[in-house]
């Protein structure tokens, strides 16, 4: 999956985002300033990076300045801020920012921002001054479509293919429950092939499958270790 760096001065907020991204697959690298987000960008040139806006040091907008002034745009950034105003969001989409969150972020609107993101066949735009040279495909003649690449299109957002075991194509069998048995053993079993059967389906996302089922997160997993579900089961990249 994808390395995800999440800057913002407000613990609970990073916590949770980290949470949910890990959930998805993700990995996730956290800092609270500018400081530290620009050392994690240097060090791990990240897939994607969530970035607040207002900050104590260094404000958002003028650390997505920099990156693009030194031509280290090379990801993309999705803003995030719970005092934004279309203004700011404008002058942050000038500067590369490829989409704005406003907080409190809901579970919908910040994974469909994240595959959004992710999903761009290539960096941002660069700022004025980035000098960061990309390769393009060769101009096709004027009423002709452009020349291939070579590439795949890029996924749809969102898109993704849920992962069956080893081979990520088909669900699983259908089960053949014994009914000859105690109630709370047949039921134990029962439930035990339905939270699989959704993990495979939601690609291991815990988050994905409080919501189709239900529950809460918190009795999900009480639930899942109770059954003896294996929890990494049908995660993405296992």
């Amino acid at each position: 999956m994808s390395t995800i760096l999440v800057v913002d001065d407000e613990l609970g907020i990073r916590a949770l985002l980290s949470e949910i991204l890990t959930d998805e697959g993700h990995t996730v690298e956290l800092a609270e300033n500018a400081a530290q987000a620009r050392a994690v960008r240097s060090r791990l040139r990240p897939d994607l990076v969530l970035l607040d806006i207002w900050m104590p040091d260094v404000d958002g907008i003028t650390l997505l300045k920099e990156w693009g002034g030194l031509g280290q745009m090379t990801m993309p950034v999705v803003m995030m801020s719970g005092h934004g105003t279309m203004d700011t969001a404008a002058e942050a989409a000038r500067y590369g920012a490829v989409a704005f969150l406003e907080k409190p972020i809901t579970l919908q609107k910040l994974l469909k921002a994240v595959d959004q993101a992710l999903a761009r066949p290539g960096p941002p735009a660069q700022a004025a001054g980035a000098g960061t040279h990309r390769e393009s495909a060769p101009a096709a003649p004027a009423g002709q479509p452009p020349a291939s690449t070579g590439a795949p299109p890029p996924a749809a957002p969102g898109a993704w293919a849920p992962a069956y075991g080893a081979s990520a194509q088909e669900p699983p069998a259908h089960q053949v429950f014994d009914l000859d048995r105690p109630l709370r053993e047949a039921r134990d079993a029962f439930e035990k092939s339905y939270f699989e059967f959704h993990l495979a389906q939601e690609g291991g996302s815990m988050t994905r499958v409080a919501d189709k089922t239900g529950l809460e997160r918190t009795h999900l997993y009480r639930k899942l270790k109770q059954l003896g579900v294996d929890l990494n089961r049908g995660r993405r990249g296992n």
